[in-house]
């Protein structure tokens, strides 16, 4: 017997599979990825503008509230961005139960310290401490 016959399309077009989270790792890659889009042409311009400035006009210019809020969105959204893609191929290319949980864990654990690192360098310039 066919049980998608009795699913509505609403069911199917939501994608709710028997995990009942369907969609939503795939939502939030491709928000992250569309929040990046923006963020790396600033990104860009902002290095390219420290090419030639000394140790305290690179520092000046990160400790502009502007400039460090954007920082700090892109560096979020990097870490977030790059967790989300490493969980998906851990989970499609490794295939021991146990070195796929290491992995996972040792990824989330890797970005959540490297966002957190690169966020009070951030915060440490930008206060001026």
């Amino acid at each position: 017997m066919n049980d998608n016959r009795l699913r509505t399309p609403l069911k199917n077009v939501r994608g709710l599979g028997a995990a009942r989270s369907g969609t939503h790792h795939f939502t939030v890659q491709r928000i992250t990825a569309v929040a990046l889009v923006p963020l790396a042409l600033w990104f860009v311009w902002f290095a390219l503008s420290l090419i030639h400035l000394d140790y305290a006009g690179a520092h000046a210019l990160v400790a502009r509230p502007f400039n460090a809020v954007l920082l700090i969105a892109f560096v979020l959204s990097v870490f977030w961005h790059a967790q989300l893609g490493l969980q998906v191929v851990i989970e499609d290319y490794v295939h021991t139960p146990g070195l796929e949980i290491v992995s996972q864990l040792a990824v989330k654990f890797l970005c959540v310290l490297g966002a957190l690192a690169c966020v009070l360098a951030v915060v440490r310039i930008a206060l001026g401490s």
